[in-house]
C-alpha cells in the first residue's frame, strides 16, 4: 500500500527560550499526492512551524519534541541533512511570503530563476535559457526574454510572485510549500495569484500546504484544511465541510468574523472573548492529561 505523501504523527515542538513554551501540540495530519491543504490560523498558531518542518529549516530555537514527519513514508526529522538538502528545492520547494525580500536585488531574474534549474535539473546553455522562458511563459508573463533581464525592483509585486511561484514548480517538486504567498499583494492581484497557483498546482499534480490566516482564501484554493490555535490541531476536514458545516464554537466564529458578499454593509463579528477563554480550558487540559 502506497503511504500519504506527507504524514504528521503526534508531532509536538517547544522554544527553547521562554520556558520551554509549547510550538506544537500533538499535531496530525496527512497529504495525499494532488492534494491542496490549507493550514490556517492567527500569527502564532504553528502554521509556519510545520511548513519549516517539512523543508528542514526550523530555526535553531524550535525543538522537535515528539512525533514523526514523514515524506513517502521516510522520516524527515531522522534523515541524514545531505539527503534532506538533496530533497529540499527538488521534491519539496517553498513559495515565501514576501517576494521583495525573497529575491536578490543584486542579481537578474534570470541568474536566480535558473540557479535552480542548474543545480537540481542540470540544464546548461541554451536549454537553460529556453526552460526559464518557458517558465516565464507558464506563469503568464508578457516578454520574458526582457523581464528575464530585468532585476526585482524593476517589476510589479505580482510579477516577483508570479516568478517565485514559477521558480517552485520548475523542478516538478511533489510538494510546494506556499508560505502565505498573497499576503504582500493586493486584493486584484491576490485573485490573480490564487487562480494562478490553483491552475499551476493542477496542471502538474503537485500537491500544496497552503499557509494562511485566510479562511476565505482556503474557500478558493484548498481541497482540505486544517485549523491550528497555539499549536493544537482546533478542526480538520475537507474544505466544504469545514467551512459550511464548522463544528467548534473557534471555527464558527472565526468564519463569523470575516467578510461575506451575502451580507454588504454587515459589520464583522470580533471572536468573543469567552471562545478564547475555552481553547485556553483546552489547552490546560491537554497539558495536564499529558503530563506525568
Amino acid at each position: 500500500m502506497t503511504p500519504p505523501l506527507v504524514s504528521i504523527e503526534a508531532l509536538s515542538a517547544s522554544s527553547v527560550r521562554e520556558g520551554g513554551t509549547p510550538v506544537l501540540r500533538d499535531v496530525s495530519l496527512t497529504l495525499e499526492r494532488g492534494e491542496v491543504r490549507g493550514l490556517v490560523g492567527e500569527s502564532g498558531a504553528g502554521k509556519s512551524t510545520i511548513a519549516k518542518a517539512l523543508l528542514g529549516i526550523l530555526p535553531e530555537t524550535i525543538r522537535i519534541t515528539g512525533g514523526w514527519l514523514r515524506f513517502e513514508g521516510r522520516d524527515l526529522l531522522t534523515m541524514p541533512s545531505g539527503e534532506l538538502r538533496a530533497m529540499r528545492g527538488r521534491d519539496i520547494t517553498l513559495i515565501p511570503q514576501d517576494p521583495q525580500t525573497a529575491l536578490n536585488p543584486a542579481r537578474t531574474i534570470e541568474a536566480q530563476l535558473t540557479d535552480g534549474l542548474r543545480m537540481k535539473l542540470g540544464l546548461r546553455g541554451t536549454a537553460l535559457h529556453a526552460r526559464a522562458i518557458e517558465l516565464l511563459e507558464e506563469v503568464q508573463i508578457r516578454e520574458p526574454d526582457r523581464v528575464l533581464r530585468s532585476y526585482p525592483h524593476q517589476l510589479s509585486g505580482g510579477m516577483r510572485q508570479r516568478i517565485l511561484i514559477a521558480a517552485a514548480f520548475a523542478p516538478g517538486p511533489k510538494l510546494v510549500v506556499a508560505d502565505e504567498p498573497t499576503t504582500a499583494l493586493d486584493v486584484t492581484v491576490q485573485k490573480e495569484i490564487l487562480r494562478l497557483m490553483r491552475r499551476m498546482q493542477e496542471r502538474h499534480g503537485t500537491a500544496v500546504i497552503f499557509v494562511t490566516h485566510d479562511l476565505g482564501v482556503v474557500a478558493k484554493v484548498c481541497d482540505s484544511v486544517t485549523l491550528l490555535y497555539a499549536g493544537k490541531v482546533i478542526e480538520a476536514g475537507t474544505t466544504a465541510d469545514v467551512i459550511e458545516r464548522p463544528q467548534h464554537a473557534y471555527t464558527k466564529a472565526l468564519i463569523a468574523a470575516g467578510p461575506r458578499y451575502d451580507r454588504p454593509g454587515q459589520g464583522l463579528e470580533p471572536v468573543p472573548e469567552a471562545i478564547f477563554r475555552q481553547l485556553r480550558a483546552e489547552l490546560a487540559g491537554t497539558a495536564a492529561k499529558g503530563a506525568p
